[in-house]
């Protein structure tokens, strides 16, 4: 961080190459790579074109990308609400869901004008993800959640015929929730994950399984695992017909086989091969064709890749320059993946079982100078009455030119992944260099409750919403300040939806931060209840308590219930449609500080939902809140920003 050839400058005011509108605008991101035959597809994210998603094709999994769909088309699901899933190939055939109209097309896409799609599925209340694809009955298999009837949405798996001749027909229902509908290689059974109120798919799920008909009825219903106390994830069927699924039964997300009397671990490690499905699609493991599966194992919050040999259930290391990988899909001796490192950001990869390795696309075009970037340091330290120990990454601040003023040292910004059941990584994200590079440290916490580290230390938030992620959060920012790396009188707290709602108690019921910064957080336990969709709509009786007691122990979490005692510097980001956490939550909250005269800011985004997808947005959030906080610390930022 220091060096003859950087200039000392205040903090806060080091002129970033990092501008908020280059990092938005250069962002493309990248998801679920799948392989058919020797093409590989791939979705992409596109800012300049409003955020949406498109499919993208490579032949021979390599050269120059072809686009499949058009404007205004965006493969987006909204099948409970985050979506994911939202298309297939397979034997040149692809199915996707667009956003518009929640409408499921096919494309051929062996045609010479691949591109143009069909619809199969009518305009009505049903949604549908998690594709399946079977074209010797001509359907495909796919998650619906119906929105027609009173009530709650009705989820189930249905068969959609490919010609769009039929409508929807439900093979399976009766549960509140499902996902994963599989089939087996010699297209006879098809297996599928599902699970009920009140648990959360990290919770508690079930391994269902059921003949296929010639006519796509299933027969032979049957459930092969999982129940209370375990989180099953990614099921899928090797060549040989046997079905495999991760497990977290053994305390982590391993994988497993079913065997006759029940799954059978195959390679046992202290690590997550699985992650928790707040989105369809995810994969952290897949077979390759061979006797061979290659597995994303997480530990401490990093990513490393194995090949697991199925009879023996030996693994090798496959050494690769990267720590978070996601969205893996093999096929014979090769695999492709999102990985990123802390030097890179992420980019869609091929891999071969001999460890060599091929950049395919990219997320952005941005190469910022690796002697400018902040590479972030895991830490450890004790949180809590009890003596727990909390997980965090910490950025140093970084710029190839300049170091803080002799005896300075950095402000400080605390942020924490939302969910609240997520993960933080380590590897590159500019949204995180746009602070460091202009000399703000920058914590990210994966406290209690997080994945990535076992099933006990997910369990750590039950109950505990509020309490112990506040917790881990004030810890941490102590910790650093003791340890002399940041400046005690300058440190902040910053995060979105759930860890929106950890920003409002921290500032609340601990004196350790001096502003905080809240993108559409949860001020309303009660109102997040009764506004929530039904994915979440159980989601607190974990979180926080029983029904029974829910108006006392909401009273006591809401950070609304609470307001007077927020005293410092804020400012709230909030999308207009948002339907997760509605804006009445942040206006309730801005109204009340207002009236007080403690300062706040208050930007609302037309168009925007729970979270921001329009580079203009984007933008305009991060320079308001870089200037928010050079208004709170006494710094002025450089380019000169207009005043939050």
């Amino acid at each position: 961080m220091t060096g003859p050839s950087r200039k000392s400058q205040p903090c806060g005011s080091w002129a970033s190459p990092l501008s908020a509108q280059a990092l938005t605008a250069a962002a493309q991101g990248l998801a679920m790579p799948r392989w058919d035959g020797d093409d590989l597809y791939a979705l992409q994210i596109r800012p300049s074109e409003g955020g949406r998603v498109a499919l993208m094709r490579w032949r021979g999994g390599a050269g120059t990308a072809e686009c499949l769909t058009p404007m205004p088309l965006n493969l987006r699901s909204r099948v409970h609400e985050y979506g994911g899933g939202a298309y297939a190939v397979q034997q040149s055939i692809g199915v996707f869901c667009d956003l518009s109209d929640q409408r499921v097309y096919r494309l051929d896409l062996a045609a010479a004008g691949a591109g143009t799609s069909v619809a199969i599925t009518d305009a009505s209340p049903r949604r549908h993800a998690d594709f399946e694809i079977d074209p010797p009955r001509g359907c495909v298999y796919a998650v619906q959640e119906d929105h027609g009837a009173e009530g709650e949405p009705r989820c189930s798996i249905v068969a959609l015929a490919l010609d769009g001749g039929a409508p929807p027909r439900e093979l399976a229902g009766g549960h509140d929730f499902y996902s994963s509908p599989r089939l087996s290689p010699d297209g006879c059974r098809l297996a599928w994950l599902c699970w009920r109120h009140p648990d959360m798919p990290w919770d508690a799920t079930e391994l269902w399984c059921a003949d296929v008909g010639a006519d796509a009825s299933l027969h032979n219903v049957r459930r092969l695992a999982g129940g209370p106390g375990e989180s099953l994830c990614t099921p899928r069927w090797h060549a040989d017909g046997t079905l495999y699924v991760v497990s977290d039964a053994g305390g982590w997300w391993n994988l497993h086989r079913v065997g006759a009397h029940g799954l059978e671990p195959v390679a046992p490690m202290p690590a997550e091969c699985g992650e928790p499905m707040w989105v369809f699609g995810q994969s952290l493991w897949d077979f390759d064709g061979t006797a061979h599966a290659w597995l994303a194992a997480i530990h401490d919050g990093e990513s490393r890749l194995w090949r697991v040999a199925l009879a023996e259930g030996t693994l090798t290391r496959i050494e690769l320059p990267f720590n978070d990988l996601e969205y893996l899909h093999a096929r014979h001796g090769e695999m492709a993946v999102i990985a990123a490192s802390p030097v890179q950001a992420a980019q869609l990869v091929r891999v071969r079982a001999d460890g060599s390795w091929q950049v395919v696309a990219l997320s952005t075009e941005l190469k910022p100078d690796p002697a400018g970037l902040s590479v972030p340091r895991t830490i450890r330290y004790a949180s809590g009455d009890g003596g727990r120990v909390a997980h965090a990454f910490f950025y140093p601040p970084a710029h190839a030119g300049c170091q803080p003023m002799p005896g300075e040292r950095p402000p400080l910004l605390v942020m924490s992944h939302g969910g609240p059941t997520a993960q933080s990584t380590a590897s590159l994200r500019l949204s995180v260099q746009y602070w460091t590079s202009r000399g703000i440290a920058v914590l990210d916490v994966n406290y209690g409750g997080s994945t990535g580290y076992g099933r006990a230390y997910r369990r750590l938030l039950e109950g505990q919403w509020g309490i112990v992620d506040v917790e881990d959060c004030v810890a941490g920012a102590r910790w650093l300040a003791e340890q002399g790396l940041v400046d005690a009188d300058r440190m902040a707290i910053r995060g979105g939806s759930a860890s929106g709602y950890t920003v409002l108690r921290a500032l609340m019921f601990h004196d350790v931060f001096k502003a905080g910064a809240s993108h559409y957080g949860v001020a309303d336990l009660k109102a997040l209840d009764a506004d929530t969709h039904k994915f979440e709509s159980r989601y607190l009786q974990s979180l926080i308590c029983p029904p029974h007691q829910r108006d006392e122990v909401y009273a006591q979490r809401s950070p609304i219930h609470h307001v007077q005692r927020l005293d410092r510097p804020m400012l709230f980001l909030q999308g207009l449609e948002d339907r997760v956490v509605p804006p009445s939550q942040s206006r309730v909250m801005v109204e009340s500080l207002r009236a007080r005269g403690v300062p706040v800011t208050y930007i609302e985004f037309e168009g925007e939902g729970h979270g921001f997808r329009r580079p203009e947005n984007q933008r305009r959030a991060l320079e308001s809140e870089l200037a928010f906080y050079g208004q709170v610390f006494g710094f002025v930022p450089a380019p000169d920003l207009p005043p939050a």
